[in-house]
């Protein structure tokens, strides 16, 4: 049952916000996990010299095209942390557009974990919300998700 309130200065009142605690593992690493379409990225950051490690590569053999190394490193821009952490991440599934969208998510919630007071500047930026938009499934009777097949009169 829902609680009665006795006056109008109890229902004023709003809940607090929660705290946002540091979490840790035992080698003093944050770690998080960021999806986008079928991707998903496993990060663990520390800190160190900016060295980014993605499944045993460094970040500019894996994520060749520039474009995405910038979406990578939008988090860091934002919380004006470039060079400040080391970065070691499994990315599998998806494509390389879709596994460097769920890098930036986990580095992304991973630098919160780490530095709980970016929070507010990463959310600003948008980069703690997972994108959830995926693949729309194929329906019967059509050629795709909404494409139908060619229509001929005779």
């Amino acid at each position: 049952m829902a609680e009665a309130f006795q006056s109008l200065d109890a229902l004023s009142t709003q809940p607090e916000a929660p705290v946002h605690v540091q979490k840790l593992d035992k080698q003093g690493r944050a770690y998080a996990t960021g999806k986008r379409k079928d991707a998903v990225a496993r990060v663990w950051i520390r800190p160190g010299t900016g060295k980014i490690t993605v499944n045993d590569r460094p970040v500019e053999v894996y994520f060749a095209r520039p474009v995405l190394r910038l979406i990578i490193n939008q988090p860091f821009q934002a919380a004006g942390r470039e060079g400040a952490y080391d970065i070691v991440c499994t990315v599998s599934g998806g494509g390389l557009s879709g596994q460097a969208g769920a890098l930036r998510h986990g580095l992304s919630r991973a630098l919160t974990y780490y530095e709980p007071e970016l929070r507010s500047p990463l959310k600003k930026g948008g980069f703690l919300t997972r994108d959830s938009r995926v693949v729309e499934r194929k329906k019967y009777g059509k050629a795709k998700a909404r494409r139908s097949f060619q229509f001929s009169k005779r």
